[in-house]
């Protein structure tokens, strides 16, 4: 009876670690919920360029075409353009014509729930403190929140993750044995970047990560010494690693040719991230204000780094400063680099903190009581982030993906309540002004400020072309020097309108280009509102 009872038991444990959610499915459940049922799945339509990506999607479905000219523009209609982003742009579009703009930003917290509860759980991997993992984790949504946006690079953050993960995992600690398995992982790079390059430019990321640690491995085969055998030992297994990287890197670079455009796309991307004067001008490639919430959670991430830093010492690997000096110079450089620096700072910082706090607090616990309250506190962690790890089954977040799935394809309804409502903040776009062009049924080009020029596109295309959107790579730098002169009312503003005439003019209310047009004999405000006032010419 009593051996019966035993063995019950430990089956319940082993049936109830399939069925218990670890703490990694909460944040995930958890994060899932915030921004598909909030007010935060109107952020993440916070940025008008998710509208053209729908809408060239859906042309591809339609004409099983990657397009190569520009659709959408009255001003460089027919033009060479580059989508880029088609695959990202395919299942969106799929999505919107399924289930709307609530299965749309349903995807992208999907992806965004997703990185950040593979974030914690990594932490937990590397040997991180379960509260300080889980601190470090919110500190670095915290200051990625002003990138929550349903584009393609949430994307390139689960990408960046997945190669990180996979370069940490290749790379063998001096004294192991080397092993196959450890190189063979390294081969999901190729097939990763494959996807990658037709879905966002970061895949360029992942290239910086892998000469990273291609220099970590060319390092430990230098130093290594021939004396010992566990010298030696460590240099066969670094030369071994140094070619596995060099093979798969060679390889990977190789595979991202394989988009529409070829080596095309390469050059394209390389004219547009070196070109200065696009850098110095959109907002998202500015430098950090560290005057916002976001940006000071960032600058508590670096102050956390310098002391992770000071504490581990010369016991840092090279990779890991180099990865840290990248994640820092990458976030200062640019605001939207940093999410992906949040997220690989606190994966290299996060053990190196821990380490530092349990040795701290060792060298503190002079007194008996505080000696035995720190080690109960240790185990309790010790024991919590064992529970977390055995906990495998996954299934409430199954049931929450396909739950909250089913709300979506119903339109946002469970019952008799309204649970999703996803759309366009009339505060922020044009909306009511664009309802009554649509009521109106205007034709002909249609000028507005870039940042509307996509939510333009998936209202009106195709029967109303805009002037200007926010593909500024597209553009390019001459009609964006014209085109900033005109949105900003400068000297010469009217030149823009000449060279590129448009038969409405769609403007913020209060703009100074509003206050222009008003007092232009030429135009004659058609329709205003608080958001939005629309200009035809008096000839119309």
């Amino acid at each position: 009876m009593a051996i019966g009872s035993r063995t019950s038991g430990a089956g319940l444990r082993g049936i109830a670690r399939w069925f218990i959610p670890s703490a990694a499915d909460l944040i995930f459940i958890a994060f899932l919920a915030l921004l598909a049922f909030t007010l935060l799945s109107v952020r993440l339509l916070s940025d008008a360029g998710i509208g053209w990506h729908i809408r060239c999607g859906q042309l591809i479905l339609a004409t099983h075409t990657v397009p190569r000219v520009d659709p959408f523009s009255s001003t460089m209609h027919g033009q060479q353009w580059f989508a880029w982003e088609w695959v990202f742009d395919v299942i969106v579009g799929w999505l919107d014509r399924a289930a709307g703009l609530n299965a749309v930003v349903l995807f992208a917290a999907l992806i965004i729930s997703g990185v950040y509860a593979w974030t914690f759980r990594l932490l937990l991997r590397r040997g991180t403190n379960l509260f300080l993992a889980l601190a470090l984790m919110l500190l670095s949504t915290s200051a990625a929140m002003i990138h929550f946006q349903a584009r393609p690079h949430v994307l390139s953050w689960l990408f960046t993750l997945a190669w990180f993960w996979i370069l940490e995992s290749s790379a063998a600690q001096p004294g192991q044995a080397p092993s196959s398995t450890r190189a063979r992982v390294l081969w999901f790079l190729p097939v990763q970047v494959l996807i990658w390059v037709n879905v966002h430019g970061g895949f360029l990321i992942g290239f910086v990560l892998l000469a990273i640690y291609w220099l970590d491995a060319a390092w430990n085969y230098l130093r290594s010494g021939r004396d010992r055998l566990e010298d030696i030992l460590d240099r066969i297994q670094a030369s071994q690693h140094f070619r596995s990287l060099t093979l798969v890197g060679l390889i990977s670079a190789a595979v991202t040719l394989i988009n529409p455009y070829g080596f095309k796309l390469h050059i394209h991307i390389y004219r547009y991230l070196s070109n200065r004067f696009l850098m110095d001008h959109i907002d998202e490639f500015q430098s950090p204000n560290f005057h916002y919430a976001a940006q000071k959670c960032f600058a508590a991430l670096l102050l956390l780094t310098i002391v992770g830093l000071a504490a581990r010492g010369r016991n840092a690997s090279l990779s890991h400063i180099l990865v840290v000096m990248f994640a820092i110079y990458s976030g200062l450089y640019a605001s939207r680099n940093i999410p992906l620096s949040s997220i690989l700072l606190v994966l290299v910082i996060g053990p190196w903190l821990s380490e530092a706090i349990e040795g701290y607090a060792g060298r503190r616990a002079i007194r008996q009581r505080f000696l035995i309250l720190g080690q109960s506190s240790a185990n309790f962690f010790q024991r919590i982030q064992a529970v977390e790890f055995t906990l495998r089954g996954h299934l409430w977040p199954l049931a929450a993906v396909v739950l909250i799935c089913s709300i979506a394809a119903a339109g946002g309804v469970l019952g008799s309540a309204q649970l999703m409502n996803a759309h366009f903040d009339p505060k922020r776009f044009p909306v009511e002004a664009v309802s009554f062009l649509e009521k109106h049924e205007v034709r002909g080009p249609l000028l507005a400020p870039d940042y509307w020029g996509g939510y333009l596109i998936y209202r009106l295309y195709p029967k109303v072309q805009v002037v200007v959107d926010d593909r500024h790579d597209f553009y390019g730098e001459q009609f964006l020097k014209s085109y900033l002169k005109m949105i900003h009312a400068e000297a010469g503003w009217q030149e823009f309108l000449k060279q590129h005439p448009a038969q409405y003019v769609l403007v913020p209310k209060g703009s100074a280009l509003e206050s222009v047009l008003l007092e232009n004999k030429g135009w004659t405000p058609f329709y205003s509102d608080d958001t939005a006032t629309i200009f035809v010419p008096r000839s119309v």
